[in-house]
């Protein structure tokens, strides 16, 4: 759902790693490229072109450029709020707190105040009806990091049809690059300090798997941004984008029980699922949570849904 509007604390709470805690890859392992086929370019949304390009690590090589409208067109998007304190979870969206997923239904709304031990919340009127975001202009505001204080109770909700003009592109490595340690995401740190990108990869479907959301951002500023079943929301910026992994967009599954592909990272390693077909999430994970097998080479798993998080790190060079 949106991190909304708080494009501007997108980056706050990234998750980085030392890079002592991942092990480098050796040069004789199976290095699996890009399959660019993969992604979902039949219904125009996604458009893939193969470009020069140079890696974090100085890499001369060629990237893949995806060209993508901010929209999911391989489910739907929402809902995000409910409409009355009444409504079952149909109706709304999904929260993420202490690694947990909660169902956004009238209850949740209901029981705000109690849920965060905090009676300024209260997000519903005497008739039950929840107090939601409902024009552009209202999700620009409400989105503001300065909320002002008439947008305070509010669910915002911020639709497709906000942001048909989006065009946002991204640059994957063809084949992705070995780095000897790992690298941060970009986020906090010193000034003038390199880091890597903020964004995590890239779905099949060409929406993109975010940084974490800025939750206590927006709880601070007494305003709930659900996310949808798909673990997305809207920004008026971005388009609609993911924070968690759900298990609704587009998978690829795999012949020998693994967990199936999500995606990729912006490095060009493949993201998969955390469970595999039998429910067994893997042993072996490093700090950025990937690791090697001679199929698909090293990849990542994606964390916990309600961790609002994909993966903490790069293994790869990445395209400047």
């Amino acid at each position: 759902m949106k991190y909304l509007m708080f494009s501007l604390l997108l980056l706050f709470g990234c998750a980085s790693c030392e890079k002592d805690d991942v092990d480098p890859i050796d040069s004789d392992e199976v290095v699996v490229p890009v399959n660019a086929s993969l992604f979902l370019t039949d219904g125009r949304e996604v458009t893939i072109s193969t470009v020069d390009c140079n890696l974090s690590d100085g890499t001369a090589t060629t990237c893949y450029q995806i060209v993508t409208s901010g929209v999911a067109t391989d489910h739907n998007m929402g809902p995000w709020c409910p409409d009355n304190i009444s409504d079952s979870a149909e109706k709304g969206g999904i929260w993420l707190e202490g690694g947990e997923v909660y169902d956004v239904d009238g209850e949740f709304i209901k029981n705000m105040a109690e849920f965060y031990n905090d009676d300024n919340w209260l997000m519903y009127d005497t008739n039950g009806d929840i107090f939601t975001t409902v024009t552009i202009d209202d999700c620009a505001n409400a989105a503001n990091p300065n909320v002002g204080a008439e947008y305070e109770n509010f669910c915002v909700e911020c639709l497709p049809s906000f942001v048909t003009n989006i065009s946002n592109t991204y640059l994957i490595p063809t084949t992705p690059v070995k780095t000897g340690s790992a690298t941060s995401f970009g986020g906090f740190g010193p000034p003038n300090v390199s880091q890597g990108p903020s964004q995590r990869g890239i779905a099949f479907n060409g929406i993109v798997f975010d940084a974490p959301a800025p939750t206590n951002a927006i709880l601070g500023a007494y305003t709930l941004a659900p996310f949808d079943d798909a673990g997305g929301h809207i920004n008026l910026n971005a388009g609609y984008h993911y924070h968690a992994a759900t298990g609704v967009s587009t998978e690829i599954p795999q012949s020998d029980g693994h967990a199936p592909m999500i995606g990729y990272a912006l490095d060009g390693f493949g993201i998969y699922g955390l469970l595999d077909e039998n429910g067994n999430e893997p042993k072996d994970l490093d700090a950025c949570l990937g690791h090697y097998d001679e199929v698909r080479g090293y990849h990542y798993h994606v964390d916990k849904a309600g961790n609002n998080n994909f993966i903490n790190c790069l293994n790869g060079a990445y395209a400047n």
